[in-house]
């Protein structure tokens, strides 16, 4: 249902941040997704560590290895089904994922040049379970609460 991608420099991230981000990340997404911490809903959420070498890095135009001083790069990619995802929805789970990422940086903020990029994949674009999955599909789980049921059938148009 969810994926989130997190590219950094090779090194950046330990292993016990990537363990903090495994869940918080998740967090950060799943509460606005289905409306409520929903333990049940965590298994349709899938987060990935890139590691990219100093030499496949860029910012400004050059390389991380070729700066005197390397910025600290971070992208994360957040790739949902559709539903309702109004601008102030998406905005909540940036803000989310960009503090929860600071918190694992041991930073008292995000840095400036960390990016987060939101996707929607449109209805009948999006495979698993052996075929084309819908988020309609995933309404009656039990995951979600009846807000959220409510605000997604609206944006898809679609009738209890």
């Amino acid at each position: 249902m969810t994926i989130i991608t997190v590219t950094a420099p090779a090194g950046r991230l330990g292993l016990p941040q990537r363990r903090q981000l495994a869940e918080s990340l998740t967090d950060a997404v799943l509460e606005p997704e289905v409306g409520q911490r929903a333990p049940a809903a965590r298994m349709g959420f899938q987060v990935h560590f890139h590691d990219l070498p100093s030499d496949s890095m860029a910012i400004g135009g050059r390389l991380l290895c070729d700066q005197d001083k390397p910025r600290d790069i971070i992208t994360v990619n957040i790739v949902v089904i559709n539903a309702a995802w109004p601008a102030e929805v998406r905005a909540e789970v940036i803000r989310n994922v960009l503090a929860r990422l600071a918190e694992a940086c041991g930073m008292p903020a995000p840095s400036p040049t960390w990016w987060v990029n939101f996707e929607i994949i449109d209805e009948g674009s999006w495979g698993s379970r052996g075929g084309v999955l819908s988020i309609l599909q995933l309404l009656d789980s039990g995951v979600f609460t009846p807000a959220r049921i409510e605000a997604i059938r609206a944006a898809l148009q679609q009738p209890a």
